[in-house]
């Protein structure tokens, strides 16, 4: 069951990365990107990395897809086409030249199979080492910091 659902998460991560870069409209291409985001954070889970698959859905799907369309919405007006159009062959080149590199890497290297998962969770040491050994004040400030800086986006906003 767990191979049936790799398979399943590593073609919707594929599609999904596939219609990143395929995706016309800037829009749909940052939903794709949360799709994208989602079957990371199920490698995550599969792996039993609780931890790691709750940060991915927060950070990522949730701040910084947000913060791209936030973006793109609030840059609708901006002019259309591609300026840099005279690259697009050496942009291709040069992915053609990182595939390359990180096949490279894949075929040379030799992976170790632990052969099971952790034999404790990983969120209750984690949530533990944060909070109970004094970095309450700085987890404290990031969050006001956070907040400020959504305060500030609704101001700028309600600008326009």
């Amino acid at each position: 069951m767990p191979d049936l659902v790799f398979y399943l998460l590593a073609a919707i991560a594929l599609v999904a990365s596939i219609a990143v870069i395929m995706v016309r409209d800037i829009f749909r291409a940052a939903l794709c990107l949360i799709v994208l985001f989602m079957s990371v954070a199920g490698f995550f889970l599969l792996l039993h990395a609780d931890f790691l698959a709750i940060v991915q859905i927060l950070i990522y799907v949730g701040a910084i897809s947000i913060l791209i369309i936030v973006a793109v919405m609030l840059t609708r007006d901006a002019r259309q086409g591609y300026p840099l159009d005279n690259y697009k062959y050496v942009a291709g080149a040069v992915g053609i030249l990182l595939l390359a590199a990180i096949a490279y890497g894949i075929l040379n290297t030799s992976f170790v199979n632990f052969g099971g998962a952790p034999p404790e969770q990983t969120i209750q040491p984690i949530g533990q080492a944060l909070f109970g050994s004094g970095y309450v004040l700085p987890v404290e400030i990031a969050a006001v910091l956070l907040l400020s800086a959504i305060l500030g986006a609704i101001a700028v906003l309600r600008d326009k």
